[in-house]
């Protein structure tokens, strides 16, 4: 089942607001990753759709927990309240790229202007998937001020990252409606 199904799902069975609420559990460590995989398995459960998520060995090996955060994470493409971005920005220099990659990207499908400023760092990371996903969050909710750390990939090494910059600086020049120059 894909992803935004199981959290349509457990959305309808327990509720948004209390899928929201685990998940910003799950993301930030309120929850952490030996209760995910212990106690609290069962939002764990219900937030992937899957009765042994990882399909680890139990004990899940902690170098796995990351995981749990990346799924809370992926869940809040589907599932939302406000109150998520401080569980957002708690996680924006989140030691697993996967992690921040999903903050990215939900900055950018939400045009969480708020959080642009956290990400910016994003656009430095090793891998050229993270640096997209940095510039296209930059590019769906920045502001004037963050243009030029955009602009200073246009040379980047990778063509993912450098298409991405020029339909951040497009979306940017049309959500602020002025020219960029």
């Amino acid at each position: 089942m894909h992803p935004k199904d199981v959290v349509r799902a457990a959305c309808a069975e327990y509720g948004e607001d209390v899928v929201v609420e685990w998940c910003v559990a799950l993301l930030t460590g309120e929850i952490s990753g030996e209760d995910a995989f212990g106690a609290e398995l069962p939002k764990l459960v219900a937030i992937t759709g899957r009765p042994d998520p990882g399909g680890w060995a139990k004990p899940v090996d902690p170098v796995n927990y990351y995981w749990v955060r990346v799924w809370a994470a992926r869940a809040l493409m589907y599932a939302w309240r406000d109150e998520a971005v401080e569980g957002l920005r708690v996680v924006a220099d989140d030691p697993a790229w996967r992690v921040r990659e999903h903050v990215a990207r939900i900055t950018a499908q939400r045009e969480l202007g708020e959080l642009v400023d956290a990400l910016l760092p994003m656009l430095e990371h090793e891998l050229p998937r993270v640096r997209a996903a940095g510039v296209r969050a930059v590019g769906a909710a920045g502001e004037y001020e963050h243009v030029r750390a955009v602009e200073a990939l246009r040379d980047d090494p990778d063509p993912t990252v450098r298409a991405a910059v020029e339909k951040a600086l497009e979306r940017l020049a049309a959500r602020l409606d002025r020219s960029l120059g």
